[in-house]
């Protein structure tokens, strides 16, 4: 099989992506679009079901015209997706019936306070592992049901399809309604605050909470197992889809985190920090997400989540709201300007802070400005300030998990900011790992294809594939690092009041 491939589609957030990976897991090529994203309201945001699958398949198209790859060489299709969006489509048609609600809503923030004031928070973490937020999909969907004259009796009905956006792209792959697959795995079903992530199952009695008909809800199935086959008339070649999982597990995967207590990061807008728990999920005392990482086969894989909402948000705010640098990298090269942060600390709570503290309230705050401080010490405080959010949540990992880290393994555009990696490995104590390959998210998708089909015989395959670009470790002294936790820490604090 040396001159077949796996295609990954990654659907993101802003833009949807294609990338063909040969058998030694490297990219041969690859394809983005980018499309609209729909702001409604102040803290609303949508997207076009039709425009999201219409920048999938062009660049499916893209991808292999560039390469100059057949669709006869292609073995299988993996799907990583943005978790939580909701879509509701109509089954006989194939019509959206209302635009995909984006893991960033925030409209059913509301829903979720009064879900808490009722008393069904508890009940909720038991079963889902979830807080009840508006991040996750079952106030979307009660929201939709609601919101739109007549969906109500059509849902139960059984007229119409709910799915995050795997269901959807994988809906259209196989037909549509030509006989199209309304299937989810078990990563993006542990997301939707609707899943019992102990006994593997829609729970009824949560169902029946957000008044929402078992009908609408898509079968889940395993990480990596053949779902259908491709449409031809639809991507012009024939493939097995056998690889599905929410982009963070299929990071995790990506970065081949096998064995327990191995955690990895991703550097993008914001942060997501996961660390495979093994065969039983961990309860969390300390607010973050206990989920479940992956299933292949029989094995099941649960994981520890927690989300830094602003990172490389911190540093675009540097270029678009203060104007200091020009794009994102050359902020490393302003930070390299000072010796040190000067004493400024830059707690970036723009919408907020996310994990451990879930402060909506919170608001951006700098502390620690003098006249002698520069753009340099602005940028390199920003830079430091994600990493120092980091920290909070792996530590508070740590006491979820009663154990350290040996190591954290890194993606995401940030984590090529050599300054940031250096400072993370400082502060944290640990050794902080950059892998060769990048796009472990689409990569990780490709793998669970790829495994499904005997592409790759087994993870022992995968693990001999896998190599680090380069490795950070902590030079910086004790009493350095205590000064900066001290530091931020009283930033924080500030930023909370």
């Amino acid at each position: 099989m040396s001159d077949k491939y796996i295609l990954a589609l990654d659907q993101g957030t802003t833009g949807s992506r294609a990338i063909l990976f040969n058998r030694e897991g490297q990219i041969v090529s690859e394809s983005r679009k980018e499309f609209t994203q729909i702001y409604v309201k102040p803290g609303w945001v949508e997207h076009d079901p039709m425009e999201l699958w219409s920048s999938q398949l062009s660049v499916i198209s893209a991808v292999t015209a560039r390469s100059g790859i057949e669709g006869r060489d292609i073995v299988a299709v993996g799907i990583t997706n943005q978790r939580e969006t909701t879509i509701i489509w109509d089954r006989k048609t194939g019509e959206p019936v209302y635009n995909a609600i984006v893991w960033q809503d925030r409209r059913t923030a509301a829903a979720c306070e009064k879900l808490e004031k009722d008393g069904y928070g508890n009940m909720i973490q038991k079963r889902t592992g979830l807080i009840p937020d508006a991040y996750f999909s079952a106030t979307k969907i009660a929201w939709i049901l609601n919101s739109v004259r007549g969906l109500r009796s059509r849902a139960s009905a059984g007229e119409l399809c709910f799915g995050t956006v795997d269901s959807w792209l994988l809906w259209k792959l196989t037909g549509g309604v030509n006989g199209g697959i309304h299937a989810t795995d078990i990563t993006n079903a542990s997301r939707t605050m609707l899943y019992n992530i102990h006994t593997l199952e829609w729970d009824e009695e949560l169902l029946k909470l957000f008044n929402i008909p078992l009908s609408l809800m898509p079968e889940v199935k395993t990480c990596s197992e053949v779902y259908g086959m491709t449409d031809s008339t639809v991507t012009g070649f024939r493939a097995p889809l056998s690889g599905v999982a929410g982009d963070q597990q299929a990071s995790l995967f990506g970065h081949l985190c096998i064995n327990e207590g191995m955690v990895k990061n991703t550097y993008g807008t914001g942060c997501f920090m996961i660390v495979n728990t093994g065969d039983k999920p961990v309860a969390s005392s300390n607010r973050l997400l206990t989920t479940i990482a992956w299933q292949l086969g029989d094995e099941l894989v649960y994981a520890l989540e927690g989300s830094v909402f602003i990172a490389g948000a911190a540093i675009q705010w540097l270029r678009d709201g203060l104007g200091i640098i020009k794009d994102a990298p050359s902020s490393e090269e302003l930070a390299l300007g000072v010796e040190d942060n000067g004493g400024v600390y830059f707690v970036p709570a723009l919408s907020g802070l996310g994990a451990p503290w879930w402060d909506p309230y919170a608001r951006g705050t700098i502390t620690g400005i003098t006249r002698g401080t520069t753009s340099g010490h602005f940028a390199r405080a920003a830079l430091e300030s994600i990493a120092l959010q980091v920290r909070d949540v792996l530590k508070a990992m740590e006491k979820d998990y009663g154990r350290g880290f040996s190591e954290l393994r890194v993606d995401g555009g940030a984590s090529s900011n050599n300054l940031l990696m250096q400072f993370q490995s400082d502060i944290l104590g640990m050794e902080v790992v950059r892998p060769a390959v990048m796009e472990t998210t689409a990569l990780g998708a490709a793998y669970l294809a790829g495994l499904a089909v005997g592409f790759w015989d087994s993870i022992e395959e995968l693990k001999k594939q896998w190599t680090a670009e380069r490795f950070f470790s902590p030079s910086m002294s004790d009493d350095k690092v205590q000064e900066h936790i001290a530091g931020w820490q009283k930033a924080l604090a500030m930023a909370r009041s």
